[in-house]
């Protein structure tokens, strides 16, 4: 593993001690910050539900075209290869992808489940939960990192917009364009990605001093990274970092990624932090989650603009 990505353990904040609470949420406060990126180990997602997980993935990416097709949807469920492309880019990133989202009774909310694999629901309803999970306690350790009360988080991301992304980059086409690469230098929209281990090379961060440095975490670990909506109400304090994901150098083959991009409810206005405000700055204006979202969106072609 590099050294140029801090490296964590969640077990050191999951402690009745409260200074060791606050300590830890000053040093992930201090990583993001100065990295934007981290490594983490001591979460709950077990190296047998990685495996499960990526199985499952692999199953469903492998069917015909037009059986995944037929679950194509907007936020949630399938969405096919070269539809999104970065932020002020109009060459398509390599990628295909399937979404989950928190379950809901609203039609337009809803998952979408493929007839195969069997395993597909249960193991990523499992992943979700999980992931979710994780993400609340590293919220809760960034707001005491910040001078918050720990559960200042807490009610802003309930049922929120929160996704997990299952990624396929196939192997690169012959016919592609040659500026397109797997996932163009971008930055995250929301509070946090966890980052399950991915199958495959080639995800690179850009480091404050304009050096892109490959991550290479342990199978075990997480990645964690901070988005833009973090650094909007942070006023730039944990900044968004660029990141990308190169075309391979070696064998042509396929890579498969699970992000997790914990996101607050539509409602939640996205807003700077009076702690994290220089004397003389000026925030930007107030804007709910659901619109903030729904432009970034419209920005990398995954949304209409209305």
């Amino acid at each position: 593993m590099t050294n140029a990505i801090p490296h964590l353990d969640l077990t050191e904040f999951l402690t009745e001690s409260a200074a060791q609470r606050y300590a830890f949420g000053e040093r992930l406060v201090e990583a993001l910050r100065k990295c934007g990126f981290i490594t983490l180990q001591g979460h709950a997602v077990d190296s047998d539900m990685i495996a499960r997980s990526y199985a499952s993935a692999k199953a469903f990416f492998d069917l015909p075209e037009a059986e995944k097709l037929r679950h194509a949807g907007s936020l949630r469920g399938y969405t096919p290869f070269g539809r999104e492309h970065a932020k002020d880019r109009s060459v398509p990133d390599l990628k295909e992808f399937w979404q989950i989202g928190y379950e809901s009774d609203v039609p337009e909310a809803r998952n979408i489940w493929p007839d195969r694999p069997d395993s597909f629901s249960p193991v990523f309803r499992e992943l979700f939960d999980t992931l979710e999970s994780v993400g609340r306690t590293l919220l809760s350790a960034v707001a005491l990192g910040l001078s918050l009360d720990e559960d200042y988080f807490e009610d802003k991301i309930e049922g929120g917009t929160s996704l997990l992304r299952l990624i396929h980059y196939p192997p690169i086409p012959d016919n592609a364009d040659p500026s397109s690469v797997r996932a163009a230098a971008h930055e995250d929209i929301n509070l946090l990605t966890l980052l399950v281990a991915a199958q495959g090379a080639g995800l690179e961060v850009l480091m404050r001093d304009g050096r892109w440095v490959p991550v290479n975490n342990a199978p075990e670990h997480l990645v964690v990274d901070t988005g833009d909506m973090m650094a909007r109400i942070t006023n730039g304090v944990l900044p968004a970092t660029t990141h990308r994901v190169v075309n391979p150098e070696g064998p042509n083959v396929s890579r498969y990624s699970m992000p997790y991009f914990v996101q607050p409810r539509a409602e939640v206005m996205l807003e700077s932090l009076k702690s994290c405000l220089r004397p003389g700055e000026y925030p930007a204006p107030p804007i709910s989650t659901g619109d903030f979202l729904h432009q970034r969106l419209v920005e990398i072609g995954l949304a209409e603009d209305t």
